[in-house]
Parts: structure tokens; sequence; C-alpha cells
């Protein structure tokens, strides 16, 4: 299972390639391969099974890039662009927590 630690940890990688509401296209640092401990690809694509407002993720491995929609009155989009810089990580932890959904 994936944490929020590990969603933090991951979005450092991330450069913004673009950002419309709802929408977030992200180049991948290549070295995410290295540093990312046990976190798959499986896990990141099934965050939307597990985050409540993250609609779904398409991972592109061929041009390193992700994309993921979202419900922006859930998570706004400045929360994302925090997200990638580092900032705010305790109001997006706390986010994220109750957005969390309970797995059975």
């Amino acid at each position: 299972m994936i944490s929020t630690e590990d969603i933090i940890k991951i979005a450092s990688y991330f450069t913004v390639i673009a950002h419309t509401p709802g929408r977030l296209r992200v180049r991948v640092n290549p070295k995410i391969k290295s540093e990312s401990g046990n976190i798959t690809l499986e896990d990141i694509e099934n965050l939307p099974n597990k985050i409540n407002g993250i609609n779904s993720i398409t991972i592109k491995k061929i041009i390193a890039s992700v994309t993921i929609t979202y419900d922006p009155t859930v998570f706004s989009p400045a929360l994302w662009e925090d997200l990638i810089a580092n900032r705010n990580l305790d109001e997006i932890t706390e986010l994220i927590n109750n957005l969390a959904k309970e797995v059975v």
C-alpha cells in the first residue's frame, strides 16, 4: 500500500508540463526509478481507487510523463502546485488522509 509520505516523495520527482483545473500533466525525473523504494507503477495507477477526488492516473513510460485527472472542487489546482513544489505539506497530508477511502 502507498502512504501519504510516499505520495509526497513521488511528487518531488515531478515537473509540471501543463496544468488546467482538473488535469495535471507532469514530467517524471528518471532518478525516481532508483530512489522510489518499493513503490510500483501499479501502486501509483491505483491511487484513484484509494483517494476520493483523483479520477485517473495515466503513466506514459516511453516519454516519462504522468497525467492526473482530478476533481478541482476537491483538490484545488494550487494544492497540486504546492505538492510538486514541496510546500504546505501538512495541509496536503491532512487532506489526503481525510480523502483516503476505507479499503475493506
